[in-house]
């Protein structure tokens, strides 16, 4: 007669247990790939960016920087004008500032640049053939990246946006840098006009 005997048990993982555990480690595996896969991208976007906003900076100083006068920096009264039409008041002699290029003017014209604020209004850095310098050499590596202007009058301070002559006394300059990966800078300035006024 065989006297059964305690049952020993053996171990291991049941069928089970083991389908269980498979995905919660794939689940906790594909999370922590997904987050270095955020990060790595993220890495990237810092570059582009400060790439994005040094060339808004660079734009937004350049334009700040141009005068801003009532009458074009070609006529011979500009630097005196007080006015650009006023009867009575040193006006301009011959051509009145207004915004946007005068006839001929680009950005890089050796003979006809860009010479006020308003001159920048409208540009677009993809109509003159790409990112460029000062000088007009297109910049390697900025082939991704666009630069717009806009230039508009503004009530700023408690100073009218325009004249009684309707010219502008402060504009309001927006440049915007589009780039990699849906990246869009977005820088303002403010300039007053400093020549002499009535």
């Amino acid at each position: 007669m065989c006297i059964p005997g305690p049952r020993l048990r053996h171990g291991g993982f049941s069928l089970i247990e083991l389908i269980m555990f498979i995905v919660i480690v794939s689940a906790s595996v594909t999370g922590v790939l997904v987050a270095i896969d955020r990060t790595a991208r993220a890495s990237v976007d810092p570059l582009i960016i400060k790439q994005a906003l040094a060339i808004a900076e660079a734009l937004l100083e350049e334009v700040e920087l141009m005068p801003f006068t009532f009458c074009d920096p070609d006529d011979a009264q500009a630097a005196t004008a007080q006015s650009a039409t006023t009867p009575g008041a040193t006006a301009c002699a011959a051509v009145v500032e207004a915004i946007g290029p005068e006839a001929g003017e680009t950005r890089y014209s050796a003979s006809t640049p860009f010479d006020n604020v308003n001159d920048y209004a409208g540009y677009d850095s993809a109509a003159d053939g790409g990112i460029k310098d000062i000088t007009g050499t297109l910049i390697t590596g900025l082939g991704a990246y666009r630069a717009t202007v806009t230039v508009a009058p503004v009530a700023f301070g408690g100073i009218a946006a325009t004249d009684i002559n309707g010219q502008a006394n402060v504009l309001f300059i927006t440049v915007t840098v589009t780039g990699p990966v849906n990246t869009t800078v977005v820088l303002n300035g403010y300039r007053t006009k400093y020549s002499p006024r009535i």
